[in-house]
């Protein structure tokens, strides 16, 4: 007990001796500080705040010196300002090199936080160091800063404390997809470091490429670590695949080591297109030559900075002092990374400022018990103060104006560059506003590219694989050779003319093989739907054939345009459907055109009657004879055979009329009856599916074809179907009437009329469907190249020409015959007019004979009016319109000429040579010559019917 009591007293002096050192040192510390400015006094006696900020950077790499160097300057510029000499902060900078390693950089920024007690941590290089610090971050509140790291999560707001002051990679890849759109490439082929870096930039960028419509077909990924054989195998890759256009991002070393293997094995020859990422382009700067002599032709995306007088002031003093700590290096400048660490930095300091940070602030929080150095991490208000200020500042830096939005910084504009020979050459810029531009404020075209090859002609975009031979597959189609046909190791027929014109049509070689969709032995190895899918398999390149395209095919390929007539229409036989009797003369008029002829004639010959039979003795006689003769002469005209002489103008007026009217309408019925005897009126036997539906007729259709899903969809009972193979077949199914119908599209339907055609039609709707096209992998870049072909043959006639060989000639079609020849009945519509005219005339002459008749003879019908008897002025009007008209003969020399008359007729020859008279055939002559006065002439009258007074006083 003693013995400790002394011990203990024996050590106080001691413990107070070590109490007081301790105190000492404290105290020269902070002296010490004092001059190094930690807690120096500025203006007003106020003390300056260190703000401590740790640095966590790989410097065995060019980023990390070039970034530290940077970072420091910042500070010297800042705080050498003269308008920051006032301020109470100061940021004093810890740097942790790590190297590459995650762990370490984890491992550094626990130190940092636990024992330096930082409030931000800059710098974390890669994504995968990024993924780590960032969890850390937003643990202890205190914001983790990155100029070159993406952000580790695709939401920011889950890592609110992990801040980018680089432009976004969403932006770049809007810029890449602009530029791929300017050229229409269709596909394109990233090609990428299997690393963290990329998390977000692959879905920005394919995002950004279907926006424009161009398909990532897939992505090329290299590990870092990837030896020379390995990158060999990954190009020996791309040159298999049709692509030519590349997005390269990955580090400097792995993308020198990539382009000096690419261009070994002839990819940075013409055709091929390749475009580096910003971070990429960087390399230039710093390996120089090395990289611009594998990579001629490159176009690179990077941010725009503008050059001004700041800038090239502080390249010049960043590159003496660089000079002074790595004596012998080539790197000319610092690169743009380096310039984003210069502005973060400089953000630092001003938002320590504007935090307006107070002694309590760096007061530690409660100290956490954990179990872990990670759990006992403190934190303090200092960070979440800086952390909110930092958000907030604003201000313009080296690379433009330094604005943080949404854990980002804004970007902007993008430079699109182009390495030629040893330069490195603008050709244009991208920006929000104008996408691809010549200009930053207006549109303008870009500057000549030369690309890969030293061409300055866009590439299309893809290219032939090396060594590739197409394998064409050719279906199976022994009943329709003239479409497809496979002899001899070559296809043959309409289909493969068609493809071999456009492929030797390219401006390009393609080699093509053809291979026989069949099994050897006269059978197809499936349907061509099978056929078809084998493209999508990739066991064909493409299928050249009659093959139709259809919705469930294009699911797996690609179909060009079309190249014969598209549609689905019924194959049906024809039949004479006039029937040719003993009444068909009666067919060429209706039956009212008949009746209205008839009552015409028997009109027109009434008219005639009427006018003439007072003054033409043809027309009188006993009533038989006189209804005789109206009906003969009026029917008699229909053959222009009447013999009746006519007298009066006014009649002839109406017959020359009739005659009209019965010539027409005598030619009309000439035509009409030989057209009915002589034209068959060939009408199909089914118009509609309906009809075959109703009465359960058969229906053929085309072996190996999509038919009978269409006639199903049709409502047409599977048992009612019947495949066939050949024109042959569909003929003999037709004439015997094994089938009613045959459902086909319409160039088989085409070449079957070609052969049969007179006694077949197409008939009913047409059912819309694609022609044929051929058939290419989906993406294949030789669709529209076949596409455009295609239409190049149907613009110049070579399509036409093809077309009429495969059908043999377009004088040999045959037209639908559906009422093309029908020959239909007259009617008495289309004569009416005629009619019309020839009444309305009749009428006219007969009008105007009574009312000459009645006023010739008014002084009789006066005297009959003045007797007061009307039935006596219907007798007198009979008399008159009865009587023939000779007034000049008085009844005595009527009874005295014919009772002089011989009952023989002499003949004109044996007159005297003194009279010669011409007499007519059936008029009686007077007195012979010799009888009565002598010297005078003998009167040849015509005796005619007794005259209106001798049947008047015979009354």
């Amino acid at each position: 007990m003693k013995a400790g009591v002394a011990a203990a007293a024996h050590h106080e002096p001691v413990a107070g001796a070590l109490y007081s050192f301790r105190v000492l040192v404290v105290l020269l510390l902070c002296l010490a500080g004092a001059e190094r400015g930690d807690g120096q006094a500025v203006a007003g006696g106020t003390r300056r705040r260190a703000v401590d900020v740790g640095v966590i950077l790989d410097r065995a790499t060019w980023l990390g010196n070039v970034s530290w160097a940077c970072m420091e300057m910042a500070l010297e510029d800042f705080y050498g300002d003269a308008r920051h000499a006032s301020y109470s902060t100061r940021v004093r900078l810890h740097l942790r090199d790590t190297g590459p390693s995650a762990v370490d950089a984890a491992s550094a920024g626990v130190d940092l936080l636990k024992n330096v007690r930082v409030q931000a941590i800059v710098g974390p290089q890669t994504s995968t160091q990024a993924k780590f610090l960032a969890e850390l971050g937003n643990k202890t509140s205190v914001p983790i800063i990155s100029f070159s790291a993406d952000s580790p999560s695709q939401s920011s707001s889950q890592t609110p404390y992990f801040i980018r002051t680089a432009w976004n990679d969403s932006s770049q890849a809007e810029a890449i997809a602009s530029l791929i759109q300017k050229f229409n490439w269709r596909e394109v082929v990233p090609v990428i470091e299997d690393d963290d870096s990329n998390t977000r930039f692959i879905p920005d960028l394919v995002g950004a490429l279907r926006h424009v419509g161009t398909r990532v077909s897939y992505r090329c990924k290299i590990h870092s670590s990837a030896g020379d054989d390995d990158i060999k195998g990954t190009i020996s890759s791309l040159k298999g695949n049709w692509t030519s256009v590349f997005v390269v991002r990955m580090s400097y070393q792995l993308a020198l080591k990539f382009f000096r293997i690419a261009k070994d094995e002839g990819m940075m020859g013409q055709g091929f297109v390749w475009i580096t990422a910003y971070g990429l382009t960087d390399i230039f700067d710093v390996v120089g030559s090395p990289a611009l002599d594998v990579m001629n032709g490159v176009v690179g995306v990077e941010p725009y900075v503008e050059d001004t007088d700041r800038l090239q002031d502080f390249k010049q003093r960043w590159h003496e002092k660089y000079k002074k700590e790595k004596p012998g290096t080539k790197l000319n400048g610092p690169i743009l990374s380096g310039l984003y660490a210069y502005d973060t930095a400089w953000a630092l300091a001003l938002a320590a400022e504007k935090a307006r940070l107070l002694d309590s602030d760096f007061v530690p929080s409660e100290t956490n018990n954990g179990s872990t150095d990670f759990e006992r991490i403190s934190t303090s208000k200092a960070s979440e103060k800086l952390h909110d200020a930092f958000l907030k500042t604003s201000f313009p830096g080296m690379t433009g104006t330094f604005h943080i939005q949404d854990w980002k910084l804004l970007s902007t504009n993008y430079k699109i560059i182009n390495v030629v020979g040893q330069n490195r050459k603008v050709v244009g810029f991208w920006t929000p506003g104008l996408n691809i531009s010549g200009n930053l404020k207006t549109n303008a075209d870009l500057y000549t590219i030369i690309w890969p090859g030293g061409t300055d002609k866009v590439p299309r975009g893809w290219l032939l694989p090396a060594n590739k031979t197409l394998k064409i597959g050719v279906p199976f189609k022994p009943g329709f050779g003239k479409f497809i046909q496979f002899e001899n190791g070559k296809a043959t027929g309409f289909c493969a003319r068609v493809f071999e014109e456009v492929i030797h049509a390219l401006p390009y070689k393609v080699p093509i093989h053809y291979e026989e969709f069949g099994d050897g032995k006269g059978e197809s190895n499936g349907t061509y739907d099978s056929l078809v899918y084998k493209v999508y398999l990739n066991e064909f390149d493409a299928v050249v054939g009659d093959i139709t395209i259809l919705a469930n095919r294009s699911l797996y390929v690609d179909f060009t345009l079309p190249y014969t007539e598209s549609g689905v229409r019924m194959l049906v036989p024809v039949r004479d459907q006039r029937k040719k009797t003993a009444w068909t003369f009666l067919e060429p008029l209706s039956a009212d055109l008949w009746l209205g002829a008839g009552a015409f004639f028997v009109f027109t010959g009434l008219i005639v009657w009427f006018i003439e039979h007072r003054t033409n003795h043809e027309f009188r006689g006993p009533p038989a004879s006189q209804i005789g003769s109206v009906f003969y002469f009026s029917f008699s005209t229909l053959v222009f055979a009447h013999r009746e002489r006519i007298v009066n103008n006014l009649t002839r007026i109406a017959v020359i009329v009739w005659l009209f009217v019965v010539l027409i309408l005598q030619q009309s019925y000439t035509a009409s009856l030989s057209s009915i005897l002589t034209v068959e009126q060939l009408q199909p036997t089914v118009t509609n599916l309906d009809e075959v539906i109703r009465r359960g007729d058969y229906v053929g259709y085309l072996n190996d074809s999509f038919m009978p899903g269409l006639l199903k969809r049709l409502k047409i009972n599977e048992s009612k179907l019947i495949p066939f193979n050949s024109p042959e077949e569909y003929n003999d199914a037709l004439s015997t009437g094994r089938v009613a119908v045959i459902v086909d599209e319409i160039p088989y339907l085409k070449l079957f009329l070609s052969k049969y055609c007179h006694n077949y039609t197409m008939v009913g709707p047409t059912y819309k469907f694609d022609g044929f096209g051929y058939a290419f992998p989906r993406g294949s870049p030789l669709t529209p190249e076949i596409s455009r072909g295609i239409l190049e043959l149907a613009s110049n006639g070579t399509m036409a020409e093809l077309e009429n060989e495969l059908y043999g000639g377009s004088g040999t079609m045959c037209p639908d015959k559906v009422d093309s020849q029908t020959s239909s009945s007259l009617t008495l519509h289309s004569f009416l007019g005629l009619f019309m005219i020839t009444g309305a005339s009749s009428l006219l002459a007969l009008v105007l004979h009574v009312g000459i008749t009645i006023y010739d003879n008014r002084s009789h019908l006066v005297g009959a009016c003045s007797q007061g008897s009307w039935r006596g002025s219907l007798a007198i009007l009979s008399k008159i319109f009865h009587e023939p008209d000779n007034m000049s003969n008085t009844p005595d020399t009527d009874e005295t000429r014919i009772a002089n008359v011989d009952p023989i007729v002499e003949s004109p020859w044996s007159m005297s040579s003194h009279i010669i008279e011409n007499f007519d055939s059936d008029t009686d002559m007077g007195s012979p010559a010799g009888e009565g006065t002598p010297g005078r002439e003998v009167s040849n009258q015509d005796p005619g019917p007794p005259s209106f007074a001798y049947m008047h006083s015979e009354g």
